[in-house]
Formats: structure tokens, C-alpha cells, sequence
């Protein structure tokens, strides 16, 4: 089996408006007040003012990366208006994962937008483009040193977001979070809308020629990859189906420094499109079949489609019982290592999530290497932290 060499990374995830706390210029802060049923970020994790201590809890147990992002709702808090004050806490967020030996992977966009840009039409509305390259180039601003930059987190799940949004407007009945499946009534999310989906290619396209001028990172974005397998008789109908979810986006990158791969499970296509989880006491907190093998799958399907390196910038699993998150992960990273050992590029392993936090809508479903108290904010590591630490340290599982 592939021992990592030096300079490959191993680390953890996050999101600002999952972590951070009290985002309230932000979309998803308004949206969360009219979600039936949902539950809301409120002080989330208290990352915004506690990101130092969760750095030094990862970089204590043996990791080398850390992946977190800018929050433009707070960077461009009214239009064409930046906060410095906010850029000097990325800045420094940035200058204290460098002083841990963490490497840090930024990420320009997490779903979440400032609540002014969606009034002007969001990503639809004709001020779309221009709206998003003066916010990338005013974070340029604060990068220097940064050496992997994603432009937008899953663009396939932010247009099946878009497409969410525009059904609830017209008042269609929807799902309450795009990241748990098996819902009553939503068994299966949605394809997402591949016109929205070739709006945000131009944006990220856009986004790529600012950084690439004005930064020395690898560029790129990072594709919700669902290892998607035909059932038999479907192979054709397979290919369609990914095309929409998945392959779009990924033929996009290949003129990219990198592909974010982010697997968690695997699901089949048969002639109806993709076949819901099959209920299982294995299925994880987000109805998700338990399928570490989802990552190989995910990694060699990404490599062959893009023909650019691989970082995983995320895989992970909702789960209480730890032991478990140690045996998921331990059999991806395998599948993750055969990947390599048959050639594929792979620069990274960044393990979803680095705390237990707010899961868009909800906060039972528990990805994280680190507890989180809801009322303290007292951190707590699991095994799992120090196990994946391990791994780090030896460079396989």
C-alpha cells in the first residue's frame, strides 16, 4: 500500500455559517426563521471568536490541514461596502492555522450569501457575476500565503439550493435541508437545474482568472460526488443522470489545479432515476446508506472526468457511536489508497467535519472529530481525532 510522502495533507473541515455563530446578514440566517420544523445556527459552534482553540486541537493531534471559509456575508455586509475589520479576521484566522503547521485551504463560498445579493436576484439575477468577482478580489486581498483556494463548495448542491428556493417561492412543497435524505415526502433529492448549474460554472470560470492572477494558490472548486452505479440494464441511464448531478460540474474543472472531492455514500440508478437509501439500522443521522466505499468510487470517477489531481475536501459520516466513524473512515482511506496504488493523483485527505455543528437546518446529525457543548462551547476530541492524528503521523491507514 501508497505511504503518503511529506507535504501531503491530512486534516479537517469546515463551513463558516455551520461553525461560526450568529450570521445574520446572511441568507441562510433569514431562511432558517421560515423553515417548518427546522432548528436554527443561533451561536453554532462560537468558531468565530474560538477558531484558534479548534486549530490547536487538530494540529495537537498530528494533522496538517485545515479547510475553512471566508463568510462574504460578513466580508460585503451591504453592496459593494467591505469590512476591513472582517478582513483582518480571515487574516488572521489564515496567520494562525500557518503558526499551527496547518496548512490552510480556504474556501471563498459555503453555500451561504449575503442577504442583499439574493434580493438583487442571486445567482439568477443579471448583477450576478459582477457581485462575485469584487468580493473575489477584495479576499485576494487578505490570501497571500494561502497555497489551495476552493471558489464554491459543491455548486451541484448549491443550484439544487437555487432550484429548492425558487420552488418554495412559488409555493411547492420542499424539502427542509439538502443534506438529509429519506425525508417524508423527498425520499430522493431532486436533480439539480443545469441551467443554474452552467450560471455558476461561469462564476467559478470568473472567480478562477481573478485568483490565479492575483494569488499564488492552486485554484479550484469542490463537486458533490455521489458514486452514483447503475443497476443492470441502466448503464445509459446512468450517464444521464450523473451528467446532471455530477459530471457537469466536474468536466468544468478540467482546467483547474485541483478537484475537491466530497463522497459520503453511494447510490444506484435504475430506469426511474436514483433509487432512494434502502432502509437499513446502518443508515447513518442523514439517512445516507453506511458506504465507505463510496470514496474510491468518487475518487477514481472524479480523476477520469477532470484529468487534474484530487484533494478530498471532504468524507465523513453523521454517526454517534465513534467507533464506527474510526471503521467508516479507516475503509475509505483504503479504498482512497488503492485509488493511488492504481495511479490516481491524490494530494490530500480532509475529514468532514472537524466539530459537531449545525447541519443546515438541523443539529442531530453529528459529523464531527470534535464534540461541541451547545451551551458552554467546551470542545471535547473524540478517539476518532486522535486515531485519524495517527494516521497522519505514520502517512497510512
Amino acid at each position: 500500500m501508497t505511504k503518503t510522502e511529506p507535504g501531503f495533507l491530512w486534516g479537517a473541515a469546515t463551513a463558516p455559517h455551520q461553525v461560526e455563530g450568529n450570521n445574520v446578514n446572511s441568507d441562510w440566517w433569514a431562511r432558517e426563521l421560515r423553515i417548518p420544523g427546522g432548528e436554527l445556527s443561533g451561536d453554532a459552534c462560537d468558531s468565530y471568536h474560538r477558531y484558534a482553540e479548534d486549530m490547536r486541537l487538530l494540529a495537537k493531534a498530528g494533522l496538517n490541514a485545515y479547510r475553512f471559509g471566508l463568510e462574504w456575508a460578513r466580508i460585503e455586509p451591504s453592496p459593494g461596502r467591505f469590512s476591513n475589520a472582517e478582513l483582518a479576521h480571515y487574516r488572521r484566522m489564515i496567520d494562525t492555522a500557518i503558526d499551527f503547521g496547518l496548512t490552510p485551504i480556504v474556501t471563498l463560498h459555503h453555500f451561504t450569501n449575503p442577504r442583499w445579493f439574493v434580493e438583487e436576484g442571486g445567482w439568477t439575477g443579471v448583477t450576478a457575476v459582477a457581485r462575485f468577482e469584487a468580493y473575489v478580489r477584495k479576499a485576494a486581498t487578505i490570501l497571500d500565503g494561502v497555497d489551495w483556494i476552493c471558489t464554491l463548495n459543491e455548486p451541484n448542491m448549491l443550484a439544487l439550493m437555487v432550484g429548492l428556493s425558487r420552488a418554495a417561492r412559488r409555493g411547492e412543497p420542499t424539502a427542509v435541508t439538502p443534506t438529509v435524505e429519506g425525508q417524508d415526502g423527498f425520499p430522493v433529492l431532486p436533480d439539480p437545474d443545469p441551467e443554474i448549474g452552467r450560471l455558476l460554472i461561469g462564476v467559478h470560470h470568473a472567480a478562477r482568472e481573478i485568483l490565479k492572477k492575483e494569488t499564488s494558490a492552486a485554484v479550484g472548486w469542490t463537486v458533490a460526488c455521489q458514486a452514483l452505479t447503475a443497476t443492470p440494464g441502466n448503464e445509459d441511464r446512468l450517464l444521464e443522470v450523473r451528467h446532471v448531478r455530477e459530471d457537469l460540474y466536474l468536466e468544468a474543472a478540467r482546467g483547474d489545479d485541483f478537484i475537491g472531492v466530497q463522497a459520503y455514500s453511494s447510490q444506484q440508478v435504475d430506469a426511474n432515476g436514483v433509487v432512494p437509501h434502502p432502509p437499513s439500522p446502518t443508515n447513518t443521522l442523514t439517512g445516507n446508506a453506511y458506504r465507505p466505499d463510496a470514496l474510491g468510487i468518487a475518487v477514481r470517477h472524479a480523476a477520469k472526468v477532470t484529468g487534474v489531481p484530487v484533494l478530498v475536501t471532504e468524507n465523513g459520516i453523521a454517526i454517534a457511536d465513534d467507533s464506527r466513524r474510526v471503521d467508516y473512515t479507516s475503509k475509505a482511506l483504503r479504498g482512497l489508497f488503492a485509488a493511488m496504488d492504481d495511479g490516481v493523483d491524490v494530494r490530500g485527505y480532509l475529514h468532514w467535519s472537524a466539530l459537531d455543528n449545525f447541519e443546515w437546518g438541523h443539529w442531530k446529525p453529528t459529523f464531527g472529530l470534535i464534540a461541541v457543548d451547545r451551551e458552554t462551547f467546551a470542545r471535547t476530541p473524540k478517539p476518532s481525532l486522535f486515531w485519524l492524528g495517527h494516521v497522519a503521523r505514520h502517512g497510512h491507514p
